[in-house]
């Protein structure tokens, strides 16, 4: 994974993407084992790809997923009173277990 990271690295400063700049990254990184043959794979794997286009491609997992749009019909007073009732019969369904915290 840190090798993919140094090739994204690299393709975001504007450098090209080769065996010895990854090596340099990893190594300036503080990384000490470093692995020539799957840089070396990575440099192969990668030599046709479009890093912009496979990066649009990819799904944002930075992206918190959105809430429900509240109806039209529901005023946040409705939504207010809609949560109160809810904990109300959480409180409820709690029973004996309440009394112990």
């Amino acid at each position: 994974m840190e090798y993919v990271h140094a090739a994204l690295l690299l393709h975001s400063a504007g450098k090209k993407i080769t065996a010895a700049a990854i090596t340099k990254v990893v190594k300036a990184a503080g990384m000490t084992n470093v692995d020539e043959s799957r840089i070396k794979s990575l440099v192969a794997a990668i030599e046709e790809v479009d890093i912009e286009e496979a990066i649009k491609a990819t799904p944002s997992f930075a992206a918190p997923a959105s809430a429900p749009a509240a109806t039209a019909s529901s005023t946040p007073s409705e939504t207010k009173e809609e949560a109160k009732e809810e904990k109300k019969e959480e409180e409820e369904d709690l029973g004996l277990a309440s009394l112990f915290g």
